[in-house]
């Protein structure tokens, strides 16, 4: 994975995978998915988790699991977490996380203009200070069921949100085969 990946976070599930973070925190079926992750894992990957964190900062970009305020557990979803979000922040690329949602916010005349971003949607980066969710590769929750992702181009000031189809049954049909709980490969059909 590392030659394929410069800038990698920990999130909430790892942290929980490498005990830094309780199973309590967790919903019932994250945590015996986190259980069994455990199990599972063996000692390559495991070291390579263990040396991310869950937030990286940049002069050009800063990058949170969650966001500025909790960079491992909040969900931005809300004017106000975004506004907030960006006042902690100096960069003029904030990119979060946690909450499976691809979102692009900026602040216009000190209100926060943007939302919910589809497939397709791009972003002049020169036009002021941004936060930007790219969505989640995996269990997205924005009632598309393709992995989400951003592709940012610094050169030519612009992110893009992506969307790329995955065969949604045979991971389906994977999770259940390893015992793990039926909702986590019921909710991939429909993106939530």
């Amino acid at each position: 994975m590392a030659a394929r990946v410069s800038l990698c976070l920990a999130g909430n599930h790892d942290l929980g995978v490498l005990g830094a973070e309780p199973l309590e925190l967790f919903s019932p079926d994250a945590a015996t998915a986190a259980t069994w992750s455990r199990r599972v894992l063996e000692p390559d990957p495991k070291h390579y988790l263990e040396d991310l964190k869950p937030l990286l900062r940049r002069d050009d970009v800063e990058l949170y699991h969650a966001s500025p305020r909790d960079p491992v557990w909040d969900y931005v979803l809300t004017e106000e977490g975004a506004a907030e979000s960006l006042a902690l922040t100096r960069a003029p690329l904030v990119l979060i996380g946690h909450s499976h949602v691809p979102l692009a916010l900026t602040l216009v005349d000190g209100s926060v203009a943007g939302g919910v971003a589809p497939a397709g949607a791009d972003v002049d980066l020169a036009g002021g200070r941004w936060l930007i969710n790219p969505g989640s590769v995996g269990q997205p929750r924005d009632g598309d069921p393709r992995a989400a992702w951003l592709l940012v181009d610094f050169g030519a000031g612009r992110a893009t949100f992506q969307r790329v189809a995955y065969p949604i049954e045979a991971t389906q049909r994977e999770i259940v085969e390893r015992g793990l709980p039926p909702l986590l490969a019921a909710r991939l059909a429909d993106g939530q």
